[in-house]
């Protein structure tokens, strides 16, 4: 398994869940002087992301990019995949598709979170997975060309009602026509939503693309009460070999979380 750490670029997300915030060529410094094997970033729009520049700074700090994150489209622009309005569901569509085709450039995958949305009633939710199953079947339509999946985080109950739990998750994305959406399992939002978290990644083994390695508390990992030795005995079992990816807090600091995260996952992922 691989290390990861999240960069926003997002200043209507501050506050939010990212370790560094000070900017791409900051953050890249950064995740290579701590030893991260990658970064995870969070762009303010498709236009607002410099191909260009991004490749060199990953080249040159021997970086990979783990994922490229969709949430400004929620945050900063109010764009929702499963929006009643058709106008807003098409922007949003085409908000998420600027940046699949950005991220498959530079051979990542896009993720799916907060632009899913919300159901709001048991009675609108068979449309509303409607609306989602058809953007989920574009959005990874458009990154197979590039070899890339698309990736669909679960969120918890305060964040969604579409799905909250992965196996609910799994099911459904079973039921796609596409074979090219995977799981994003965090496991903030898991420690809220699921019995057994280690159960419920060994249900979902063969879907799971990406994990975002964040403690209970949603601080970095070891700074909360999420019992890791169970997790990791699951992702070993079922083959994962993919990102673990700091998707945390930056408390009490951005460097201090960065440190905590990169500390967890190489005790973890070298214990025998």
């Amino acid at each position: 398994m691989k290390s990861a750490v999240t960069i926003s670029l997002v200043p209507e997300a501050k506050g939010g869940p990212f370790v560094f915030w000070n900017g791409l060529a900051a953050g890249c410094e950064q995740a290579s002087r701590l030893g991260f094997d990658a970064v995870e970033i969070f762009p303010a729009s498709p236009e607002s992301l410099n191909i260009k520049e991004l490749r060199s700074l990953l080249d040159q700090h021997r970086l990979q990019l783990a994922g490229v994150g969709t949430g400004a489209g929620w945050v900063k622009h109010k764009l929702r995949l499963t929006d009643p309005d058709p106008a807003i569901r098409q922007r949003a569509r085409e908000f998420a598709g600027g940046l699949v085709a950005a991220a498959g450039e530079l051979g990542a995958p896009t993720i799916v979170g907060s632009m899913q949305g919300r159901c709001e009633t048991e009675l609108n939710r068979p449309q509303a997975l409607d609306w989602l199953a058809q953007a989920l079947e574009e959005l990874s339509a458009q990154a197979a060309p590039f070899h890339q999946v698309l990736l669909y985080e679960p969120l918890n109950r305060y964040e969604t009602d579409v799905f909250t739990r992965q196996g609910a998750a799994a099911a459904f994305l079973r039921s796609l026509q596409s074979k090219n959406v995977r799981l994003l399992c965090d496991l903030f939002h898991m420690s809220l939503e699921e019995r057994s978290i280690s159960d419920t990644l060994l249900e979902v083994d063969s879907l799971i693309g990406h994990i975002h390695w964040a403690d209970s508390n949603r601080q970095a990992m070891g700074f909360g009460h999420t019992e890791l030795a169970p997790i990791v005995a699951a992702l070993r079992k079922s083959g994962y070999s993919g990102y673990l990816s700091a998707e945390v807090l930056p408390l009490p600091d951005s460097l201090t979380a960065a440190q905590q995260s990169i500390d967890s996952i190489r005790r973890w992922t070298t214990l025998s």
